[in-house]
C-alpha cells in the first residue's frame, strides 16, 4: 500500500515537473521572439530587416520599406515572409491604395 501511494505520488510529481519544463520552454521562446512595441528596448531594424529581405528578388526596396515599418512597430516578423501574426502593428501597415506596407 505504502509503496503504492509513493509511485502515484512520484507520478504526479514527475507530470508536475514535465509541465513546469514545458511552460518554461515555451516562456523561453517568446522571448526570443523580436520584442513588439516595447519602447525600453529597441531592436537593430537594419540587421533584423536584413534577415527578412535575404531572399528578396529587390533586397534594398524590402529593406527599406522593412525598416520604416520596423521603426514604427519596432518588430519585425521572424524568417523571410509570412508570419504576420508575430507583429500585428507590422502587419497592419498599408499604402495608399491599401496594398500591404511591409514586406
Amino acid at each position: 500500500m505504502a509503496s503504492s501511494k509513493f509511485l502515484l505520488a512520484s507520478v504526479f510529481l514527475s507530470l508536475f515537473l514535465l509541465h513546469q519544463v514545458q511552460f518554461h520552454a515555451v516562456q523561453a521562446n517568446s522571448s526570443t521572439a523580436i520584442p513588439q512595441n516595447d519602447s525600453t528596448m529597441k531592436i537593430d531594424c537594419g540587421g533584423a530587416c536584413a534577415i527578412r529581405c535575404q531572399l528578396s528578388s529587390r533586397p534594398n526596396l524590402c529593406k527599406r520599406a522593412c525598416g520604416t515599418c520596423c521603426a514604427r512597430c519596432n518588430c519585425v516578423p521572424p524568417g523571410t515572409s509570412g508570419n504576420l501574426e508575430a507583429c500585428p502593428c507590422y502587419a497592419s501597415l498599408t499604402t495608399r491604395d491599401n496594398k500591404r506596407k511591409c514586406p
